[in-house]
């Protein structure tokens, strides 16, 4: 005999849920990145800007560490955003070989120009949530970003003692 008035709820899978991330992550990309270039810097452009504003003059190194970009593509941009007067490079006092970069009165003008329309747009889009949704995704988030920096962390330990022991 089955049981009356009991609705099954279908639970979301693992990767449901994944991909409907990753499909919100690129469409808020994309949306963002096009409202940036409509002010003159590119999302990607205004995360060099940014990071300068905010940690100061430093080398290119320490910029591809810090974003996680190979040291070519942090070069590369920096040529760019020199060439278009965001950025000026200079010899590093400590280190002959080395430039340090720093952001420029335009650079900074031109990021705060693009960061303002990025607030709004992201403002716009969460405004589908409610106060109480908000907070709730923000933990959700939150989890999920602590376990992937432990799973991150758990295999550069694995990988560091297998290194060690191949010598």
């Amino acid at each position: 005999m089955a049981p009356h008035n009991i609705h099954i709820k279908h639970m979301k899978s693992t990767i449901e849920v994944s991909d409907k991330l990753f499909e919100l992550y690129h469409r808020v990309h994309r949306l963002v990145n096009e409202s940036m270039r409509d002010q003159g810097v590119s999302l990607a452009r205004s995360k060099f800007l940014f990071f300068l504003s905010k940690l100061g003059p430093c080398r290119s190194t320490d910029i591809a560490e810090a974003l996680n970009f190979a040291p070519r593509t942090v070069t590369e941009a920096i040529d760019g955003l020199e060439r278009d007067k965001l950025v000026l490079r200079k010899p590093d006092p400590e280190d002959r070989r080395a430039k340090i970069v720093s952001i420029t009165e335009v650079g900074r003008v031109v990021m705060e120009a693009a960061e303002h329309p990025r607030k709004l747009l992201i403002e716009e889009i969460f405004s589908a949530l409610d106060d109480e949704q908000l907070d709730q995704m923000h933990e959700i988030v939150s989890r999920l970003v602590a376990k992937a920096d432990e799973i991150r962390k758990r295999k550069e330990d694995g990988e560091g003692a297998r290194e060690s022991a191949a010598e």
